[in-house]
């Protein structure tokens, strides 16, 4: 082979290359289609956004008459408040710190580290790969009802932390917050 044939060679290799490394580019390319972040419930509705929802069933097969959290995101257009939230799997769901308000176009995180929406008194166990209805209760937006899955405490999931106890009394010693609890016997 000749010094120009190698150039050549060389030349087109260099231009087929690439064409070659982009097969999958174009407008059909699967990474132009829509993936979502999670396996959790997206639904847009009443200039509300309920983003990735999924409740996380509390022990590996769940418990009737247990708890289970649920993990999700929501934003409101205008601004709003999420006053309740029920679902007929459960005796009652409880935002662990009160209702939560949406302020105008923000996100809202409720996914943790510990769960902020708990389903208590199952009424059966909750197991991976189901799904159950839950009505999220607005302030200004009314209720919307969206069928949620339930995601098994393993794989992925396995890092996300349980509900708290029915008691609200964390077990083992408190982690440290960083902050010096107020005394009231505390001279100034």
């Amino acid at each position: 082979m000749t010094r120009w044939n190698r150039r050549l060679l060389i030349g087109a290799v260099a231009l087929l290359l690439p064409a070659l490394a982009g097969c999958e580019a174009g407008l059909n390319a699967p990474t132009l289609e829509f993936h979502d972040a999670s396996n959790g419930t997206t639904i847009a509705q009443n200039n509300i956004r309920i983003d990735d929802a999924f409740v996380l069933a509390s022990a590996p097969a769940g418990v009737a008459g247990g708890q289970a959290g649920t993990f999700l995101s929501i934003q409101a257009v205008n601004g709003d408040r999420l006053v309740s939230v029920s679902a007929p799997a459960a005796s009652s769901v409880k935002l662990t710190n009160g209702p939560v308000d949406l302020p105008a176009n923000t996100l809202v995180d409720l996914s943790g580290p510990v769960p902020q929406v708990v389903l208590t008194g199952l009424a059966s166990p909750l197991t991976g790969g189901e799904t159950i209805q839950m009505s999220f209760s607005f302030a200004a937006a009314g209720t919307i009802t969206v069928p949620v899955p339930v995601e098994a405490h393993t794989d992925y999931y396995a890092t996300f932390s349980p509900p708290p106890s029915a008691s609200g009394k964390r077990k083992g010693p408190a982690a440290p917050s960083g902050r010096v609890p107020a005394s009231p016997t505390a001279t100034p």
